[in-house]
């Protein structure tokens, strides 16, 4: 199936995206930006579970319990990411690399299942990896899904409201190519903010 011309600079875009958040944390190269390559050391554990200032959220250990202002941990397995439900704490709280990292790797997987899967898992069901090499791992594997139901939808796809179901967003309510775009941004949001972290964490620790 021919991918259509509207969702070709999306997927470029998200492709791009991925490709250089996880240059950034896995090295060893990464484009600067203007085309000169600077070496990245790989993203390690006390990196990933860092926390740059108190009352950070964070993934944990599930027998430690949720981290200050936290409610639960969410997920299933050994370790879980900070959560509370709505109303959310004001102001809300930092957020490390590991919390930022499994937020999207959860949102991708479960987007992807919801689009073309199972339409059958949960945010209950989702195992967050507790060290920086899982976390790397699930966020390939969460991309890879979602670019697999990306290219799997066509035009009429693209403007139906409800073509991705995942219960955790406004996909029941707006066009599938919305939504597109919407991952897109958390991609790209999420992936600045763990590269600025990634940078203060190494002017800390220098």
């Amino acid at each position: 199936m021919s991918l259509p011309p509207r969702l070709s600079p999306l997927l470029e875009q998200f492709d791009f995206a991925c490709e250089r958040l996880l240059g950034r944390l896995a090295g060893p190269l990464v484009d600067s930006g203007n085309g000169v390559e600077i070496g990245v050391a790989a993203l390690g554990d006390d990196e990933y579970l860092w926390e740059p200032v108190p009352d950070c959220w964070s993934v944990r250990r599930r027998h430690d319990g949720p981290g200050a202002r936290a409610t639960s941990l969410t997920g299933a397995g050994g370790w879980g990411r900070d959560w509370a439900d709505s109303p959310h704490p004001f102001p809300p709280p930092f957020t490390t690399i590991a919390w930022r990292l499994s937020h999207l790797s959860e949102m991708l997987t479960l987007r992807a299942d919801h689009t073309n899967g199972t339409r059958s898992l949960t945010r209950a069901g989702y195992r967050t990896p507790g060290d920086a090499a899982g976390g790397l791992a699930a966020f390939e594997a969460g991309a890879a899904a979602w670019r697999e139901a990306l290219l799997a939808a066509d035009d009429t796809a693209l403007d139906t409201v409800g073509h991705s179901t995942y219960p955790n967003g406004s996909d029941a309510e707006d066009p599938f190519l919305d939504i597109v775009w919407w991952v897109n941004q958390e991609v790209l949001h999420h992936g600045a903010e763990i590269a600025l972290i990634r940078d203060l964490y190494r002017a800390q620790h220098s």
